[in-house]
C-alpha cells in the first residue's frame, strides 16, 4: 500500500512539473490564419477532391482526340487459312501455293505482324454533353475548396476568441481566487478575535475552494482551445498559445446583408444541377448513331523484327445501338430524377441558408442588447462588491453578504467577456453567410 502511495505522490509531482514545464507560445491571428491555409488536412482533402474531378474531366478529351495503339504479333501455324492468308500478307504466294494438297494440308508458316492503329471520333453527342457535365463537376469542386476555406476563416476566428476567452476566464478568477485567500485571512483574524463563528471562516474556505476548481477547469479550457488550434493548423506539438491580443468588441453594421447566389458554396450546388442536366442530355443523345474514323498499317515478315511487306486500311463507322433492352430508357428516365432532385436541393439550401442568415441576425441584435446589460450590470456589481468589502473590514457587514457580492461579482465578469465572445462570434457568423 505505501508503494502505491509512492508511485502515486512520484505520477502526481511528474505532472505538475509537466504542465508548469509546458511551452507558452504568443500567437497572432494572422500567423494562425496563415498556417491553416498552408497547412490544415480539411484544405487537402479538398484540393485533392478538385485534383480528382480535374483528372475526370481530362478524360473527357477522349472525345475529340484519336486512340492510337500498336501492337506486335507472332504465331506459328498449320491452319489452312491462317498459313493462306500469312503467304498473303506476306506476298510470298506462288503459283505452287494453290496446289489443292499444298492448300488442304500447308506445312508450318511463321508470321510476324506490326500494327498500328487510330480511332478518331467525329460526331459523338453524347460524349460532348458527358464532357460538359465533368467540367461542371470540376468547377463545382473548385468552389467546394473556396468556400472550405471561408468556413476555416470562420473556425479559426471562432477558435482563436475561444483562447482569448479562456485566458479572461483565467485572469477573472485568478483576481476572485486573491480576493478569497484575503477574506479568508480577514475571517481568520476576526475568528481569532471572537468576531466571527467557526461556520462564517468555513464558508469562506468553501469560497476558496470553489474558485480553485473553477480556475482549475479554466485552465484546462485554455489547453483545449490551444489543441484545438494546433488541429487547425495541423501541428502535432500541441503546446499552449497565448494570443497576442485580448478579447474585446469588434464593430459591425448588419443592415442590408443578403444571401448571395455569388456565394462559393450556393453556385457550386447550381454547378452540380449543370451537371446533373448535362448528364440527362447526354443519356437523351445516347440514342443518337455515332460516327468515328479508323486506320490501321501494317507490316508483315516471317522473321521476327522483320517488315517486307506492308500494306494500309481506312474508313470510317456510323453505329447506332438502335435497342438495348430498357436499359437506356431507364438510365435516362434516372438521370431526368436526379437532375430535378439537384434543382429541388438548390432551392432548398437556398432557402435554408436565408433561414440561417435571418436568425443570425436576431442572434447578433440579442448579442448587442445583452452586452449593454451585462455591462451595466458588471459595473453595479463590482459597486456592491466594493461597499461590501469595506463595510466587512469594519466589521458592519456578514460574511455570506461578502460571500454572496463577490460570487456575483466573478459571475458578471465572466457574463460580460462571454457576452463579447458571442456578440463577435454572431458577426463573424454573419460575415460567413453573407461573404460572396
Amino acid at each position: 500500500m505505501r508503494k502505491i502511495s509512492n508511485i502515486c505522490v512520484i505520477l502526481f509531482l511528474f505532472n505538475v512539473h509537466h504542465a508548469a514545464s509546458q511551452e507558452l507560445v504568443p500567437i497572432t491571428k494572422t500567423e494562425v490564419l496563415s498556417k491553416v491555409s498552408e497547412d490544415n488536412i480539411s484544405i487537402k482533402i479538398s484540393e485533392e477532391e478538385f485534383n480528382q474531378a480535374r483528372a475526370d474531366y481530362r478524360q473527357t478529351n477522349a472525345v475529340f482526340l484519336p486512340n492510337i495503339t500498336a501492337s506486335y504479333t507472332g504465331i506459328a501455324t498449320t491452319n489452312p487459312l491462317m498459313a493462306f492468308g500469312s503467304k498473303l500478307n506476306q506476298e510470298i504466294l506462288t503459283q505452287n501455293d494453290f496446289n489443292p494438297a499444298l492448300l488442304n494440308d500447308p506445312s508450318q508458316i511463321e508470321n510476324y505482324a506490326t500494327k498500328f492503329e487510330i480511332q478518331q471520333p467525329l460526331i459523338n453527342l453524347d460524349g460532348i454533353y458527358q464532357r460538359k457535365a465533368a467540367k461542371s463537376k470540376m468547377e463545382a469542386m473548385s468552389l467546394k475548396t473556396e468556400r472550405t476555406q471561408d468556413y476555416l476563416v470562420f473556425e479559426v476566428e471562432k477558435a482563436y476568441m475561444q483562447l482569448q476567452l479562456a485566458y479572461k476566464a483565467v485572469a477573472v478568477l485568478e483576481k476572485a481566487l486573491k480576493a478569497a485567500n484575503d477574506n479568508k485571512k480577514l475571517a481568520d483574524n476576526s475568528f481569532k478575535q471572537g468576531y466571527l463563528q467557526r461556520a462564517d471562516v468555513l464558508n469562506v474556505e468553501v469560497r476558496v475552494t470553489e474558485v480553485q476548481n473553477q480556475l482549475q477547469t479554466a485552465k484546462s479550457n485554455v489547453q483545449n482551445a490551444s489543441n484545438y488550434l494546433s488541429f487547425l493548423m495541423n501541428d502535432e506539438n500541441y503546446v499552449v498559445y497565448t494570443p497576442s491580443d485580448e478579447l474585446t468588441v469588434a464593430t459591425f453594421t448588419v443592415e442590408d446583408k443578403t444571401i448571395s447566389e455569388n456565394r462559393s458554396d450556393i453556385k457550386a450546388m447550381q454547378l452540380a444541377s449543370n451537371a446533373y442536366e448535362a448528364m440527362n442530355k447526354a443519356d437523351k443523345m445516347a440514342f443518337l448513331p455515332r460516327l468515328n474514323a479508323f486506320g490501321s498499317y501494317e507490316l508483315y515478315d516471317d522473321q521476327i523484327f522483320q517488315g517486307d511487306a506492308n500494306g494500309y486500311l481506312i474508313g470510317a463507322q456510323l453505329s447506332w445501338d438502335i435497342f438495348q433492352g430498357s436499359k437506356r430508357f431507364g438510365k435516362e428516365q434516372k438521370s431526368k430524377a436526379e437532375f430535378e432532385k439537384s434543382k429541388l436541393e438548390y432551392k432548398q439550401y437556398v432557402s435554408q441558408s436565408n433561414l440561417e442568415l435571418n436568425k443570425a441576425k436576431r442572434a447578433f441584435l440579442d448579442a448587442e442588447n445583452k452586452l449593454k446589460l451585462t455591462s451595466l450590470a458588471l459595473q453595479q456589481s463590482e459597486e456592491s462588491l466594493r461597499i461590501r468589502t469595506n463595510r466587512f473590514k469594519e466589521g458592519l457587514e456578514k460574511t455570506s453578504d461578502l460571500l454572496i457580492a463577490e460570487t456575483q461579482y466573478a459571475q458578471k465578469q465572466l457574463e460580460y467577456y462571454q457576452t463579447i465572445f458571442e456578440y463577435n462570434y454572431a458577426q463573424a457568423y454573419l460575415q460567413f453567410l453573407t461573404k460572396e
